[in-house]
């Protein structure tokens, strides 16, 4: 008579079976990298700061990493040096500010006919202190391009590549910003100007020189990068409404905490990369590491504390011992359906999408 149970639950029961068979499946069950040896997660930015310790941190729990990646000899170089073992790596070649970059580097990822079981949108430019808009391949301003069109595209493409892995628990998480939140004190900051998008009247025009902004109005770097996040995060709710249902994946974004001595900063002022840090670890006491805020993004990444979609996670901006991950609230910027469906919509055309 055949066992009603799954294999693994008779292979235990029986006392007929070999006892290496037992072993196995306890050594499942204890070690649980063991079961992730076959999973691949992407991560974009793996070269550098959060995106190269959760690249580590993916790594120590069994995963395999495709490090998406400007210069994958940069990415490689910065692996070794965190004593990284490259069996577990695959750079691959993405500029995200380029859309013919995008596309190449989806076509070069099912070359390598593996799985995708996460992606893991991380990389970000931020030039505050640019006196000129600076423009991608296809005519758009850059920061804009980079932080939010390139990855729409990337996640969009790669979405059948999620839907059509194996593993029943796949997710695409999105570092988000307090500074994208108007709903914390760090999202009302009005330095250069709060994240806004406005009507949209940029995206709804062709977002191509002269226009720069979302919105439609006059170039502000700062603001461009927190509109840019701010779009990260509103299409992060967006897909899951659009797709959890029918296909499963989680989609989820979180704010690691204050990563004051990121590599995300290394275009603004010197006095204010050495500033900042001790600001955030002496004053706020918001201040989270590298390496911290890789672990953690990795977690959102693995653990069932995590499998919720459509939410944001955060630790909050004030850094406590054992503090515990929440969901955190969104403003109306983020939430707002109609807002969603019309980023969605323009987005798609900019880029080349119905």
């Amino acid at each position: 008579m055949d066992c009603p149970k799954s294999p693994p639950c008779c292979l235990v029961a029986s006392g007929t079976k070999p006892l290496i068979f037992r072993a196995l499946y306890f050594f499942l069950m204890i070690n649980p990298a063991a079961d992730r040896e076959n999973r691949l997660v992407i991560v974009t930015g793996a070269s550098s700061g959060v995106g190269l310790w959760a690249t580590k941190a993916l790594l120590d729990l069994g995963y395999k990493v495709v490090m998406a990646v400007r210069d994958t000899t940069r990415a490689q170089i910065a692996a070794a040096a965190l004593g990284l073992s490259a069996k577990k790596l695959i750079p691959l070649t993405l500029e995200l500010s380029d859309l013919n970059s995008v596309r190449e580097f989806v076509k070069s990822f099912r070359n390598l006919n593996l799985p995708l079981d996460a992606l893991v949108i991380n990389a970000a430019i931020y030039k505050p202190l640019l006196k000129e808009p600076e423009w991608s391949a296809q005519g758009y301003e850059f920061t804009m391009a980079t932080n939010h069109l390139g990855h729409f595209l990337l996640t969009r493409l790669l979405l059948e590549d999620l839907t059509n892995s194996d593993n029943p628990d796949r997710r695409v998480i999105t570092l988000g910003t307090v500074t994208a939140n108007s709903s914390e004190l760090g999202g009302k900051i009005p330095i250069p100007a709060p994240a806004d998008l406005g009507d949209l009247a940029g995206f709804e025009q062709g977002f191509k020189d002269p226009i720069t902004m979302a919105n439609g109005k006059l170039f502000k770097p700062g603001k461009a990068y927190k509109d840019s996040k701010l779009c990260n995060m509103i299409i992060s709710l967006e897909l899951h409404r659009r797709f959890h249902s029918s296909t499963g994946i989680t989609f989820s974004s979180l704010y690691p905490g204050c990563v004051a001595d990121s590599p995300l900063f290394r275009h603004s002022f010197p006095a204010f990369q050495r500033i900042f840090p001790w600001f955030q670890k002496n004053v706020t006491g918001g201040y989270v590491s590298q390496e911290l805020a890789g672990n953690r993004v990795a977690q959102v990444v693995d653990s069932n504390e995590f499998n919720a979609s459509g939410v944001h996670w955060s630790w909050g901006n004030r850094q406590k011992k054992n503090q515990q991950q929440f969901q955190q609230q969104l403003s109306s910027k983020i939430t707002d359906l109609a807002t969603a469906e019309k980023v969605w919509d323009l987005s798609s055309k900019l880029v080349g999408l119905n």
